[in-house]
Formats: C-alpha cells, structure tokens, sequence
C-alpha cells in the first residue's frame, strides 16, 4: 500500500468534479454533514447516496452507488464492515470512479484489495475535508 503523494491529491482534486457520499446525511453536527456542505461550497457537484432517505441537502439522495451514473470520488462514511459491499458495488458501476476514499477512522483491507486490483486509487482514514484544505488554496479552491 503506498501512500499518494500531495500531488496526486492536488490532481485528484482538480480534476474531480463529482462525489458522491455513501451514507450521506443532513443532520447538523455531525461529520457527514459538515464534509458535505463543505464540498458543495467548494464547487464539486455532491451525490448524497442513502438507503432510506429520499433527499439530503436539498438534493436527490440515490439508494445505492451502482445506481449513481458517474462520481470521479466516492467517499464512504460508513462502517468499515460494510465496504467491501460497497466495493462491490463501485465495481459494478456504469463508468467508475478515480478514488474510493474511505473517512477517517474507516479502513477495509478487504474493499481497499477489491479496488486496487481493478485499478483505483484507495484512500482509507482520512477526512477528505482536511486533505482538501491542506491542499488547496484558502481551503475553497473552486472544482
């Protein structure tokens, strides 16, 4: 497992355009929430994906990620037991993304082998917030 360089998660970031976010939620306070508005101000266009919830931040929340059309990141606030299912899942998506990026906290040696054997770049317990912050100009360079 090696580690991306800061220049990779500079490119990542400026070529990205879309993330959607497995286990999105609106709910002041919490992670998810504050991540996820923080990506919108950025300007990336934000996929909430959510078993049950029919919106989160005002947008159209998706069931599943196989059911999203396009995402360049999918970033997984979920526990770590249920990403391999959700590696799965990415696999089988129409056209996949760049990144699976696990929150942090998450990892899953299992997800992280299934993704990497198909070529995608793998990040596991960090908090995409705080990587893109660091990385980019004030914090909010636009997408």
């Amino acid at each position: 497992m090696l580690l991306p360089t800061d220049a990779t998660l500079r490119t990542l970031f400026a070529t990205a355009r879309t993330i959607a976010i497995i286990g999105a939620k609106d709910v002041p306070g919490q992670p998810v929430d504050r991540v996820g508005r923080y990506l919108m101000e950025a300007g990336y266009t934000v996929i909430p994906v959510h078993p049950k919830r029919k919106t989160v931040w005002g947008l159209p929340a998706v069931p599943r990620i196989d059911l999203v059309e396009q995402a360049d990141i999918v970033n997984v606030f979920r526990a770590p037991q249920y990403c391999p299912d959700h590696a799965r899942e990415v696999l089988n998506m129409a056209k996949r993304p760049q990144c699976f990026w696990m929150q942090e906290g998450i990892t899953s040696p299992e997800a992280r082998k299934l993704l990497e054997d198909a070529g995608m770049l793998v990040l596991e317990d960090r908090c995409i917030y705080v990587e893109h912050a660091r990385l980019t100009k004030n914090g909010l360079q636009q997408a």
